[in-house]
């Protein structure tokens, strides 16, 4: 997958090339993709069904009250955030949101809303391009 955009900056950049693998079970802090409007997102998993989310105005992320510990963030920002908080994620869905949280478009929007494990392309593994940063895709 190509990546566009600057949504998951610091950790992806537009120009990025990367590989996704289908199956298996997509962990807290795994970076998946998934189909939405004909296509293909990338986003970083957040909440599982059933868990409570709530973002305070900082941009502090708690999953049913505790904190998140998230070290892949370089500025935390409440972002677009449409969805009345706190948000239970809903039966079969994944609460996604991208690292760049004053641009990213994500589960806290309702056009986007949280997503469907059919949806789901798979997790983001391995970066082939550029040459220079080769490897897995840190999480």
């Amino acid at each position: 997958l190509r990546i566009y955009g600057t949504s998951m900056t610091p950790t992806l950049r537009d120009g990025d090339i990367v590989v996704s693998i289908r199956g298996g079970d997509y962990a807290r802090g795994d970076i998946i993709s998934f189909w939405f409007n004909n296509k293909i997102l990338v986003k970083r998993v957040i909440a599982y069904p059933g868990e409570w989310i709530d973002i305070d105005e900082e941009g502090n992320v708690s999953i049913d009250g505790k904190p998140l510990d998230e070290p892949y963030l370089k500025e935390r920002a409440l972002g677009e955030c449409d969805i009345e908080l706190p948000y239970q994620v809903p039966e079969g869905r994944i609460f996604v949101m991208g690292d760049h949280r004053s641009t990213s478009s994500d589960s806290r929007s309702k056009a986007i809303g949280c997503v469907a494990e059919e949806q789901v392309v798979g997790r983001l593994s391995f970066r082939v391009w550029p040459l220079k940063e080769i490897g897995p895709v840190e999480h």
